[in-house]
């Protein structure tokens, strides 16, 4: 079994586009060495601004590799300097990481301990699907009560060439759909999803969930 107690978070970061950068210049005041930017899109309409903020059609993800006594300054910091609070102004989340390889920032000290607080009540919830089916999968979602989610076009490095995801080819005619949830919906959700692009055949696509460890810019 992997141990799951590396010290490390994956930082989510969805702002609207042009904002990537600064977030990158924010966290590496705070000690983050880097991350990458992807762009996306919003899916949700007027009826949930509130709830994620993404009614701008151009998004930008930023993920960041750090420590956890990083990530909780970067987040703090982050949604201090950008007011995640506020509708249209983005949401920042982190989820836990079991292993990390190559990343300078991410090397783990003997006396570096995992801190453990109150579980959480939310998950992030991947799909993977064929490319112009990511807005069947927030239809599906939508329906069995999710907010709303981002949608990220995935694809290999070069043309001939397909990177991979839990044994998955990720082609340029792929799709992602990032949804946030609370964990007591999630179940509803993916059964929703499942049915809807008949994801058990295969090639369909593939879910997974990953635990919300912490989280800015969700409404209540």
């Amino acid at each position: 079994m992997i141990n799951d107690n590396t010290g490390f978070d994956l930082i989510w970061v969805i702002v609207n586009f042009g904002k990537g950068s600064s977030v990158l210049q924010t966290a590496k005041k705070c000690g983050a060495t880097g991350g990458t930017v992807v762009l996306a899109k919003g899916t949700a309409n007027s009826s949930f601004i509130s709830y994620l903020g993404l009614t701008e059609i151009r998004k930008e993800i930023v993920l960041m590799a750090c420590n956890k006594e990083t990530s909780k300054c970067v987040l703090e910091t982050l949604n201090e300097k950008f007011q995640f609070e506020k509708p249209k102004h983005g949401i920042a989340f982190t989820t836990a990481l079991h292993t990390v390889i190559g990343s300078v920032g991410c090397i783990l000290t003997n006396s570096k301990k995992l801190e453990r607080g109150d579980e959480s009540m939310y998950c992030s919830i991947t799909v993977i699907v064929e490319k112009g089916k990511a807005e069947d999968v927030v239809d599906a979602a939508t329906a069995a009560g999710s907010k709303g989610g981002t949608i990220i076009n995935a694809r290999g490095s070069g043309i001939h060439e397909t990177s991979k995801l839990f044994f998955m080819d990720i082609e340029p005619e792929k799709e992602m759909v990032l949804i946030l949830s609370e964990k007591c919906d999630s179940d509803a959700i993916i059964s929703s999803i499942r049915e809807k692009i008949d994801i058990k055949e295969p090639g369909k696509g593939i879910i997974f969930v990953q635990d919300v460890n912490k989280v800015y810019g969700l409404a209540k």
